[in-house]
């Protein structure tokens, strides 16, 4: 049982891959001077505002929620099956020292992997999802 509210969790993925489609890579760092391209635009900053949006929230879960997101996002990353989740969450717990923000953002299709844990746990956020977006 998670202690996390799932429209939190689907908050974040929605705004995770909103940070996705501008962190589009080395292709998008190789445009970012071109004004002309609306991928330069979009290439990351430090002062992204879905950045500081996200960072915010993620930095104000409280320890044993930032413990479950990091989880989710491993079960999802790694497909594991639902009774993965409470070594998961002790993990987690183990590697909070390292700031779960910066981890999670720092990863690649985080919203994906998250929506996936939260399948593999039998959560569908697509309504909600949609609700945010």
């Amino acid at each position: 049982m998670l202690t996390i509210p799932i429209s939190t969790v689907a908050w974040i993925i929605v705004k995770a891959r909103e940070f996705d489609v501008k962190d589009m890579g080395s292709d998008a760092a190789d445009i970012e001077g071109d004004e002309d391209n609306p991928l330069g635009v979009l290439a990351d900053r430090d002062d992204d505002p879905t950045v500081t949006e996200l960072t915010s929230w993620i930095e104000d879960l409280t320890d044993t929620e930032k413990a479950e997101l990091v989880a989710l996002f491993w079960l999802g990353r790694d497909s594991g099956d639902a009774a993965d989740l409470p070594d998961l969450v002790t993990e987690a717990r183990r590697n909070q020292h390292r700031g779960t923000a910066r981890y999670l953002l720092g990863s690649p299709m985080l919203g994906d992997h998250l929506e996936e844990g939260l399948e593999i746990l039998g959560y569908d956020t697509s309504e909600i999802e949609s609700e945010i977006a």
